[in-house]
């Protein structure tokens, strides 16, 4: 039997939430944004009448205000929107156990086996809109294919309040004619790089060799290839949230730092990172480390490690080697981040009798104390003061 999955996307989420709450704001420019006196004083969401007057996710508080003075700057308040979220997903889970969390506005269905009892997949769609616009007071798009990767980019192609159903025979009209950008996965970065390639839409892509992009991108360059081509295998899976996939920490800077200013950040997350793995009593060997420049631009890269770890001279030597590869000391950066994933039980650490790792332990789980007992920012490293870079400190 075909799969029939389905991809709910709430509109303009947070702002939608306000004005489900107060009726006043219905109709009118709602923007949820950041602290304006801060350096990610940013928009976080716009409700389509603020949209219309070219608000746009991400833009400074500033702008915002000078595009439109009209507009009611509301600060996020997180305990509602995941309030609202679960009150989504629980009726999702009135049409099928199958429901996986994307993000705190997003949301996974499996209705194949809910048909008999529900109807098609588009009245079960249907079904699903009303009841979130009835119970909750806002409005969402869904996509529907045969797999989630198609029904969250066919979710994407009607906003807002739309409903589009995606297929492997309408995929060639709907989705590669977009630019290549609009392929989940492909970032700006990687945009660059296929535009190399003389590839510009998600047809180019899909047509272009895989070996090609396989030997240029390694196995994501295959990945991306098979997205193209609307072929996606991964299951709904609702447990995906009662595991702990990964631990990070990131920070937006007060100012723009490059080079040495840099590491130092990067060294600060990591004694951090480690610090909330140990505490979690995991082990971890997929270090990430990522970065936003000034003009909001990411990038993200990982690296595996040869051995599971919990510490942060593993951690921050593997940033590093990204940071090295991946970035410029002359491009200035506004955001980084740095993660450990892959991780498991460090009961099942094999024990070290040779070496300075046990010596690394008993240092770090000493700060681990001294952190416990004052603060998470009671101790950083000495760096930071031959840096000048301890203004950010207060940020972590």
């Amino acid at each position: 039997m075909n799969r029939a999955i389905l991809l709910a996307d709430m509109n303009s989420f947070f702002a939608s939430v306000h004005q489900a709450l107060d009726p006043e704001l219905q109709g009118k420019p709602v923007i949820v944004a950041g602290d304006p006196e801060k350096r990610h004083g940013i928009v976080l969401t716009a409700s389509y009448e603020a949209k219309k007057r070219g608000i746009r996710t991400g833009m400074g508080v500033w702008e915002a205000r000078h595009r439109c003075p009209e507009g009611i700057f509301i600060k996020p308040q997180y305990h509602l929107y995941v309030d609202f979220s679960s009150r989504v997903l629980q009726i999702m889970g009135d049409f099928t156990p199958l429901v996986e969390p994307f993000s705190i506005d997003e949301a996974f269905m499996d209705v194949t086996g809910s048909q008999k009892l529900f109807g098609s997949p588009v009245e079960i769609a249907k079904k699903l809109k009303e009841r979130i616009r009835r119970e909750i007071g806002i409005t969402c798009s869904i996509g529907v294919g045969p797999n989630k990767l198609l029904a969250k980019m066919a979710a994407g192609l009607q906003k807002p309040d739309g409903l589009t159903v995606m297929t492997h025979e309408n995929m060639p009209q709907l989705l590669w004619p977009l630019p290549v950008r609009e392929l989940f996965g492909v970032g700006h970065r990687y945009e660059q790089h296929l535009h190399k390639l003389n590839i510009y839409t998600i047809g180019d892509l899909a047509k272009y060799p895989a070996a090609i992009l396989k030997k240029k991108f390694g196995l994501y360059g295959e990945t991306l290839w098979l997205s193209a081509n609307g072929i996606d295998s991964s299951p709904v899976d609702p447990d995906s949230l009662n595991r702990v996939k990964s631990i990070g920490q990131q920070i937006t800077l007060p100012r723009d730092y490059k080079g040495n200013e840099i590491k130092v950040v990067i060294l600060e997350l990591a004694d951090l990172v480690a610090h909330r793995v140990r505490a979690g009593g995991y082990l971890g060997k997929t270090v990430s480390l990522t970065l936003k420049d000034t003009n909001f631009c990411c990038l993200s890269r990982m690296q595996t490690l040869k051995r599971p770890t919990n510490l942060a001279a593993d951690i921050s030597a593997a940033a590093f080697e990204l940071l090295q590869k991946h970035w410029s000391p002359r491009w200035p950066v506004r955001m980084v981040g740095v993660s450990l994933a892959n991780l498991f039980p460090s009961q099942l650490e094999q024990a070290e009798l040779f070496g300075n790792r046990e010596k690394l332990r008993g240092i770090e789980k000493a700060c681990d104390q001294v952190r416990e007992r004052y603060g998470r920012t009671a101790v950083f490293r000495a760096i930071s003061l031959k840096e000048g870079c301890l203004e950010h400190v207060r940020y972590l």
